[in-house]
């Protein structure tokens, strides 16, 4: 790994209260600095009557700076409310060159493993061990096994009923080419911390077929390709960063200065696809009605919508760190139906104070996710924390009455009623886990859980899995295509035809 992997090593003290100390001293000097050198040049000036201490000062002594104000907003545009360009854009004090760097495993960077070392592995045999070991051990066990079985399933294995399925699905060799369709939601936070590299792995290497997430979901794994977030302390006291310009998440922590950076990227691209749209509803306006009326479906307009305009940012930042970078090069959809509900959500907040008229469709999204789903022969579900992200994945697959694998890794508890701590017995009940299905539910921290999953599922011999998963689709219509496409491609070899 790269130096920001190398200062995250055990061992290298996390920002803390302390180390914040440090950073607003040195911050307090600089200013301090900045007056007795103005002072100088002005006779008239007062000699300031406040010195630079020789001692680390309390780091509520050190805070006593001044607070965020209009002055102070960074990137602040003509037209946007300064009150919300103050609060949302406000500077953040530097943070210290040693301070680590937040970064998760990758899965990438590990040797080959093949079924002769694997018994050599301590962790395999720690992880097959907790099956049997009882409490949240064996459903972290069986939700290793429930996810092999989602990546395993083909159609194969399910008798032909004659008289009942399609007899287009009748083919052995048809069968064995349709696999489970997964589906992957996770909250925001995942991205905020290292899991976020974990991810990427599974997207990077089109493991998964359809990501549901939030806007933090989305917006984190942008900014991270500009600044990283630091580990910090749950303890660090809110009013203190925030005079500091620094965002707390738990223990991690998020200068101002990112969002900054992001702001500065995004804004410049929702202006370039406004124009898009507006330059596509011109060409349709003059289509449909300039040739006599004619309304027809050549002439559809191009509405923008939450999937199509996530795609659209993975392929410009072109990073390869990014998970949306690799979703929309494996062509992996992600919706994010509450895309609003972040910092992407004031960036067109703000654009619409110099450009009303952006239009995000989300009932174009609503039907392709349920199309997905509706379009599979089985389905997975792999969802890291609840709320917006669990609704939206059991609800699209509650279209095809139910997903036939699931596996939740969250610390909800159903005992008020909300979706979010929902065990998969309700899910049942409302027809979104199917009634002959085996769910698991983990309730554990989805960062200590999903990484351990993941080294004894998707991380394992990887390049089998690909062979094995190649000419493989979710629905026989796909299949079909696949079959078609393999069939061209030997008449133009020459090769005589063969079973495929």
């Amino acid at each position: 790994m790269g130096s920001e992997a190398d200062v995250a090593e055990e061992g290298v003290e996390v920002m803390t209260k302390e180390t914040l100390d440090v950073v607003a001293l040195e911050n307090q000097k600089k200013q301090l600095h900045q007056k007795s050198v103005s002072s100088e040049n002005d006779d008239e000036a007062k000699t300031p009557n406040v010195t630079a201490p020789e001692e680390k000062l309390p780091i509520d002594i050190i805070l006593e700076s001044k607070p965020l104000s209009n002055d102070n907003a960074v990137s602040a545009k003509p037209h946007i409310p300064s009150v919300s360009a103050s609060a949302v854009l406000g500077e953040s004090f530097s943070m210290p060159k040693d301070t680590p760097v937040c970064r998760g495993v990758d899965f990438s960077s590990l040797p080959p493993q093949t079924t002769e070392n694997e018994e050599l592995d301590a962790l395999s045999v720690i992880m097959k061990s907790l099956r049997h070991t009882g409490f949240q051990a064996t459903n972290l066990g069986m939700a290793v096994e429930q996810i092999q079985q989602m990546r395993s399933w083909r159609l194969s294995q399910v008798p032909f009923r004659e008289g009942v399925d399609d007899a287009e699905l009748k083919p052995m060799s048809l069968r064995q080419r349709i696999r489970a369709r997964i589906f992957f939601a996770y909250t925001s936070n995942q991205i905020s911390c290292g899991q976020r590299e974990v991810i990427r792995f599974l997207v990077q290497h089109k493991m998964i077929d359809v990501i549901v997430t939030t806007a933090g979901g989305i917006e984190e794994d942008l900014i991270k390709c500009f600044q990283p977030t630091y580990m910090g302390d749950f303890k660090l006291n809110g009013r203190e960063l925030r005079k500091q310009g620094i965002n707390r998440i738990g223990n991690l922590l998020v200068p101002n200065k990112n969002y900054c950076e992001f702001e500065d990227w995004v804004t410049p691209l929702i202006e370039k696809m406004h124009q898009e749209q507006d330059d596509s509803w011109a060409k349709w306006a003059k289509e449909a009605y300039g040739n006599n009326g004619d309304n027809s479906e050549e002439c559809r307009r191009f509405v923008w919508t939450p999937s199509k305009f996530i795609r659209r940012l993975g392929l410009e930042i072109n990073n390869e760190d990014s998970v949306l970078y690799w979703a929309a090069k494996n062509d992996i959809p992600v919706f994010c139906p509450a895309l609003t509900d972040g910092s992407v959500g004031d960036m067109l907040y703000f654009h619409s104070y110099k450009r009303p008229g952006f239009v995000m469709d989300i009932a174009e999204d609503i039907r392709a996710i349920n199309d997905l789903a509706i379009r599979s022969h089985a389905t997975g579900m792999i969802i890291l924390g609840g709320g917006l992200i669990k609704h939206h994945t059991c609800n699209a697959n509650l279209m095809r009455n139910g997903a036939d694998f699931s596996v939740y890794i969250n610390t909800g508890q159903e005992f008020d009623g909300s979706d979010s701590g929902a065990s998969p017995d309700e899910a049942i009940s409302w027809g979104k886990i199917r009634i002959t299905a085996k769910p698991v539910k983990v309730c554990c921290d989805a960062t200590i859980a999903f990484p351990l999953i993941v080294s004894q599922t998707f991380a394992k011999d990887v390049e089998r899995w690909k062979k094995d998963v190649q000419g493989t689709a979710c629905f026989v219509d796909d299949a079909q295509q696949l079959i078609q496409k393999e069939k061209e491609k030997q008449r133009e070899k020459g090769i005589d035809l063969v079973e495929i």
